[in-house]
This record gives structure tokens, sequence and C-alpha cells, in this order.
């Protein structure tokens, strides 16, 4: 579906800029970064919602912020900088502190110490009413009595706006999200997705600084969210507004955010770009938390600076990877490997003397587009393999209970020493 912008929502320039509404973004300590040595052209980056580039580094400061209830700690010391027009997600199970964050940053919950600064300005000199805020609720709390104009309006209105504006600023916003010609309905005359644009609209119409979506999309259907979640980036896209979204999809944080941080017991665990963290996870808990993964424990055995040698108890040769670490002989690591990235053959790889296993199919799960394998090696490691049916189809599918070997590249793995 594409979106055109009312003429109201434009700058003295002609671009959208008139209601504030971002792409994410997320600048802080902990950024993933690429392994030394790591070929650029090695991992395939993730599709992305194409977004505008962020203008400053620091729009959003949340400097040292800890939050207690009693004796139990919700947000444990995080500092983090959202550029302007950014998309950000806060990514995590539920009970990381996620959400306990955003109410800080709405007003609703005040820091036990920290500081949180929108666009130089200290929160926490602002009651929640008069910060340059708005809210999205995860049920979207329409107001049921009211038309879909008259609960775009309620909060200009409440600020005291003129008749004229009102009725302006409600039209344009209509236009926006495309549902002007329902504006006399009620909400319970509207589909789910249609109750959430007009959700989105009347946080837009107040035009805040920063917008928070609270669980966006979880009050959707499945078959509905992707197509909704693509809908919703391209109206923030089109307006001046930095955002900031809390999920527990990993799906939904990558296909809407620029940037996201994976947060775990109240701490960020790492910050970075959908494909970076990825691609190139800090922790165990990333790896396995975004996305699945294939997780072999082991021990450095040799370390240059352009690869490095570890021996699994799980597998029956030496693991080889393409970048050096830092850290001595001997020390414990985890190498990450994921499933795309492993190869399923009937025969042995050519030439390999590692990066390779041997062993049973003991599961198939045919997913439409792909196909996952189960691989059970001698030692009892099961390795999962995410094979696309096509190539299956052309090259021939592996039958279950069937001897296969498992492969992967030097540049495949990562490795997590915590």
């Amino acid at each position: 579906m594409n979106f055109s912008l009312p003429a109201g929502l434009l700058n003295r320039k002609g671009s959208a800029a008139a209601v504030p509404l971002p792409s994410t973004a997320f600048g802080a300590a902990g950024a993933a970064v690429s392994p030394p040595g790591a070929r650029a052209d090695a991992r395939p980056a993730t599709p992305k919602v194409a977004i505008a580039k962020p203008a400053s580094p620091d729009f959003i400061r949340i400097d040292n912020v800890v939050k207690k209830f009693g004796d139990s700690v919700a947000v444990d010391t995080v500092s983090l900088s959202i550029a302007k027009n950014e998309l950000f997600a806060l990514l995590g199970s539920s009970g990381c502190g996620k959400s306990t964050l955003l109410r800080i940053l709405a007003g609703f919950e005040s820091a036990t110490s920290g500081r949180v600064f929108v666009d130089g300005e200290d929160l926490a000199t602002l009651p929640p009413y008069k910060r340059p805020v708005n809210m999205m609720f995860q049920s979207y709390a329409l107001f049921p009595h009211m038309t879909v104009e008259g609960n775009i309006a309620f909060g200009l209105k409440q600020e005291g706006a003129s008749k004229a504006e009102i009725r302006e600023r409600v039209k344009d916003v209509l236009e926006l999200v495309q549902m002007g010609r329902y504006a006399q309905r009620k909400p319970h005359q509207l589909s789910g997705g249609q109750q959430q644009r007009v959700a989105l609209a009347r946080s837009l119409v107040k035009r805040p600084k920063l917008l928070l979506l609270d669980e966006p999309m979880s009050a959707l259907d499945k078959q509905i969210r992707h197509k909704t979640q693509l809908e919703l980036v391209s109206i923030i896209d089109k307006v001046d507004v930095t955002c900031v979204m809390v999920t527990h999809d990993q799906e939904e944080a990558m296909t809407m955010a620029s940037r996201l941080a994976v947060m775990s017991e109240g701490k960020i665990v790492q910050v970075g770009t959908p494909s970076e963290v990825y691609e190139y996870p800090n922790t165990r808990f990333s790896a396995q938390f975004i996305g699945s993964t294939n997780l072999f424990d082991g021990n450095v055995v040799e370390d240059e600076p352009d690869h490095i040698y570890v021996e699994s108890p799980d597998l029956e040769t030496r693991m080889h990877i393409s970048h050096g670490i830092t850290g001595p002989l001997g020390m414990p690591v985890s190498i990450s490997i994921r499933p795309e990235r492993v190869v399923v053959s009937v025969t042995k790889p050519e030439g390999a003397v590692d990066n390779y296993a041997r062993g049973e199919v003991s599961n198939i799960a045919y997913m439409g587009s792909y196909t996952l394998y189960h691989v059970k090696l001698a030692s009892g490691k099961v390795v999962v393999a995410n094979l696309s049916s096509s190539r299956l189809m052309r090259d021939g599918a592996p039958a279950y209970g069937e001897e296969v070997y498992v492969s992967w590249s030097a540049s495949s793995g990562t490795v997590l020493t915590q």
C-alpha cells in the first residue's frame, strides 16, 4: 500500500516533516562490531524497509537509568543514545525491563536514579502532560463512544486548539493513515488494523517529538501483522518524529527498526542494526534470542591474526573460524552457526578437513519456502539446517533416518566468549 503525504504535512522545503514520527536509530556502548578479518560479503544483509538517515546521534539520551521496585531492579544502569528520526526497538522477553524503560520515557514511572533527555531537555523537570511525548498503547485505548474523528481530535480539544485548527490537522492525519472515509465510524465498526491506524493518527496529530509504541502488533492476527508492520513504518517515515517501540517479537523488531537493543534482566545486552545483531551476536543470549542458532562449546587450540581453530567435544573435526580473537590458548568459547549457513549432503564435502560432521537425519520440518533438517551427530548433538525447498526439489532431499554430512564455511561462525 502506498501512502501519500497530505500537503498540510509538508515543511517549507516541500519535504515530509510537519508531524513528528521517526525511523529507528540507536547508538550507544555495546553496539555490535563485525569481528576482525570478517569478509564484508560473507553474510547477506537482512532485508529492511528504507528509512531516513538519522540526523543527530543523541536526540534522546538515557544516562545510567535505574528503576527499582522494592528490592527488585527492573532497569539496571541503562545508558542509550537515540538519533532524531530513528525508529528504535527495545527487544526482550517478558520481565526484561523494556516496558518499564518505555514507561519512564512516557512519564508513567520515575527513575530511581539516572536522567533522560529529549532534544536536550531533562524530562524529570516536566510533568507527563507537558512532555513532547505521545504513546500508542498495546490495546489502542480508543474511546468506544467517539467516532474516529472524535478520537483523533480529543487531545487537541484538551489543549484548547481552535476548531479550524483541529479540523485541518485531523483531516491531514486521516489522509496520512488513509482513514478519511471512516471518519464517522465508531471503533467497533473497524478492523484491528484500522483501529491501529486510528490510534497512530491520534498520537501523530499532536505532533510529538517522541512517539512510543507499546507492542504495536500484538493485537493483530498473524496473517495481517507483517503487512501492517510495513504500512506503519511507511507512515512513520513520512513524518518528523523519533520513535521508540517495545516488542518481544524478534521478527517485528527486525522488520520495523533501523536499530535495536536486546535487553535481559534489566540490562542492555547488545545494540546494533538488525543485521549486525543477527550476524554478529556478542553473547550466547543474543545469538539464541535473535533467530535460532547452533552453538558448539569448545576451546581455542590455535589463534592467529586471521583465523582460529577450536576443538569441540561435539565434533570429530576441528572448527576453523576465519578471524582471530583476543584471548589465551585453551580459553573456552562458543561458536554460533546459523541454520541457513549449514549445508547438508549425502557425501562428505570434497576436500574438507574441518568444519564438518557426520550424522543421521532425526527430524524434518517442511515450512513451505524452506525445510528444517535436524541432524543428530554421533556425540548426541543435534544440528539444525535451514535448506531451501526449491534447492531440495532440484538436488534431492535426504530422507528421515538417512546418514548425511553437515558442513559450513570458515566465515559462517561467530565466536562468543560470554
